[in-house]
């Protein structure tokens, strides 16, 4: 999929919308699988002027349809899943990002 962003032709964006039906653009980076269920790694495109935080957003791959390849991105509640799947995302590309341990 190829989408035109501030001049920049992006093969990797993909547009979703929000809770309050907004599209947000995202960078994707990888798709996780982790106990038979996918996950999709993805970034948030900035607009010009914001700050970027670095983090990732993780969300669950649903099929919508079995007639139809079209899928859905559902939110993960659980923090444990998610730290797995970033976990394994860390692993396979320890050697492309610098990632930042948030110790809390």
């Amino acid at each position: 999929m190829e989408e035109n962003f501030d001049g920049e032709e992006l093969d990797n964006i993909i547009t979703l919308n929000d809770e309050n039906g907004n599209e947000v653009k995202f960078e994707f980076l990888d798709l996780v699988e982790l106990e038979n269920e996918q996950y999709v790694v993805l970034l948030p495109v900035l607009e010009e002027g914001e700050e970027d935080d670095g983090e990732v957003v993780i969300l669950k791959v649903e099929d919508t349809d079995e007639d139809s390849d079209e899928e859905s991105y559902v939110s993960v509640d659980d923090e444990e899943t998610l730290m797995q799947v970033f976990n394994i995302f860390k692993e396979k590309f320890k050697d492309e990002f610098d990632f930042v341990d948030d110790a809390e």
